[in-house]
């Protein structure tokens, strides 16, 4: 099933997770400490009674991490580092504290497209010069299911998207495909693995980065 439908069927907690996910893979665009929004996975699994407070404690979190690398001179980013910090921010800002699925599923979808328009910025094949064609391919690939063959990291996907888009967009779409099969704390434990496996990717792109400008 393609990304784009399984997030029109997807429930508040598995919306929820999705979008949680997607930012958290962005981390190591914007500070040092990968679990800044761990708590927040505990509320998702305490849904509708949980989830408002540990929104709010998750923004406060990411907001002192960023400032705290930022203090230290620390260069996590590899362009437009303001930018994305602050994207990634605002879309933490606009999750809604309103366990509901519409709200929810607006947000995920958005926390997807944005973050695969990273994940494209930093693609050795993906186009980061804004030219619509690029736009045109995530969008085609969010709703075809066969343009991410799964694959293993390093492996591009259909429709000219490179490795990384390839290997955002099948974790977006296994994250998903967990949730709706695997119920309680084993299925947001397994998302959160996947996720993490993501996050690990991008922290080494960024390092590679890094070391090419020192």
């Amino acid at each position: 099933m393609s990304l784009v439908k399984l997030i029109a069927r997807a429930d508040e907690r598995a919306l929820a997770a999705s979008g949680l996910a997607s930012l958290d893979r962005c981390l190591p665009l914007l500070a040092e400490e990968n679990d800044v929004l761990r708590p927040l996975w505990a509320g998702v699994q305490g849904g509708e009674r949980d989830w408002p407070d540990r929104l709010t404690e998750a923004r406060t979190a990411l907001d002192e991490a960023i400032e705290a690398d930022a203090a230290a001179g620390l260069d996590t980013e590899v362009t437009a580092a303001d930018v994305t910090a602050e994207l990634v921010r605002s879309l933490l800002g606009s999750a809604p504290a309103q366990w509901s699925a519409e709200p929810l599923r607006a947000w995920a979808d958005t926390c997807s497209v944005v973050a695969l328009e990273i994940h494209q910025k930093l693609d050795a094949v993906g186009d980061a010069s804004g030219d619509p064609a690029a736009a045109d391919r995530l969008a085609r690939c969010r709703e075809d299911r066969t343009a991410v063959p799964d694959a293993v990291d390093g492996a591009e996907g259909g429709d000219g998207v490179g490795p990384l888009v390839a290997g955002e967009l099948r974790r977006q779409i296994r994250i998903l495909e967990i949730l709706t099969e695997t119920e309680g704390p084993a299925g947001l434990r397994q998302a959160l693995d996947v996720s993490t496996e993501g996050q690990r990717v991008l922290r080494a792109v960024v390092s590679r980065r890094a070391r090419a400008r020192s």
